[in-house]
């Protein structure tokens, strides 16, 4: 019985979550005295997941899997679970994975625990912390089905090198005619630039920038941390900036290690949306913006000259340090 962990991938690479439930799933391993499988799909890097405790990859080679498919994925990973009687499946908290998961609990007749932060408190029974009302509390969820899947937290548990030796296995996709009724018709991806879901740090502006025209030094500085760009609902719905950078409750959460909000007044809707964050900062010229009260650091002061100093000092500590 060996806990079986799904490594997300794009274009044959792991992506950063995969290597964080990685580092979870051995986690959990260890607590239960077994091992780790992983299942990936068409990937051309299995070998990485040895350096984060799996054992053993099953990597499901399938040119109609490239683009991910909830119906497909979840039936091939069904019988990966019942190929290694596996009873605890770990999966991270990303998009994807939230329409993945609801399927393998149906078909798997497994409880599902979203959005757990830390590893089991205990694991006869398996109770599990997670973030619950928007992230603004905590609930203890003990898990009694047969088949438990738990689903990590962005950034909450991180990845931690355990090195095993690991086997990689080249399976055939699950041929079942009724996975393949959805399809992916259009891609529509930001290139070039850190992604919200992956990002560290993350920079986010609102209405306070007065229009598109001033993203440039919110551009500028997220290039210097390495950071994503993001915005408020009203900026997205204003045109000023993509949707797919709307953070917030109605858009995408984000759960990285440093936020920072400039001409954000923090609407609640926004605050449920990035309240995951570790550390948020605030720039805004109004002291009662309701940010503040969430903040960890908080600079009252107009964007339009604090984000440039911000820039030049960053410049000036990034040139002597290298």
């Amino acid at each position: 019985m060996s806990v079986l962990v799904y490594t997300e991938s794009e274009k044959g690479k792991f992506k950063k979550n995969a290597l964080e439930v990685a580092s979870y799933a051995t986690a959990v391993a260890k607590m239960l005295g077994t091992t780790v499988t992983a299942v990936a799909f068409n990937n051309t890097e299995n070998e990485l997941l040895g350096d984060y405790g799996v054992s053993k990859v099953l990597n499901i080679k399938d040119e109609s899997l490239v683009t991910f498919n909830a119906s497909a994925f979840a039936a091939c990973i069904v019988q990966a679970v019942k190929s290694t009687d596996s009873k605890v499946v770990i999966l991270s908290s990303s998009t994807d994975t939230k329409y993945l998961a609801p399927l393998l609990a149906a078909k798997l007749s497994a409880g599902y625990a979203p959005n757990v932060v830390q590893t089991p408190e205990s694991t006869s029974p398996v109770m599990v912390k997670r973030t619950a009302f928007s992230n603004k509390g905590f609930a203890h969820t003990q898990i009694n089905t047969d088949i438990k899947i738990i689903g990590v937290s962005n950034n909450a548990f991180g990845a931690h090198e355990s090195k095993t030796d690991i086997t990689v296995e080249e399976v055939s996709a699950t041929s079942d005619e009724n996975t393949n009724n959805t399809k992916s018709v259009e891609i529509d991806k930001v290139v070039g630039k850190a992604t919200i879901a992956d990002a560290d740090i993350v920079v986010s502006a609102g209405r306070g920038l007065k229009g598109p025209e001033n993203w440039g030094m919110i551009e500028e500085l997220a290039n210097i941390l390495g950071a994503a760009t993001a915005c408020s609902k009203p900026v997205s719905d204003l045109g000023w900036r993509p949707h797919g950078e709307h953070v917030g409750q109605t858009g995408k959460p984000v759960a990285s290690n440093l936020y920072i909000a400039i001409g954000i007044s923090g609407a609640i809707q926004h605050l449920a949306g990035v309240s995951a964050s570790k550390t948020k900062v605030v720039i805004n010229n109004d002291p009662e913006a309701p940010f503040f009260k969430a903040a960890d650091y908080g600079i009252v002061g107009d964007a339009f000259e604090v984000v440039p100093q911000l820039i030049e000092k960053l410049k000036v500590f990034k040139a002597q340090n290298g």
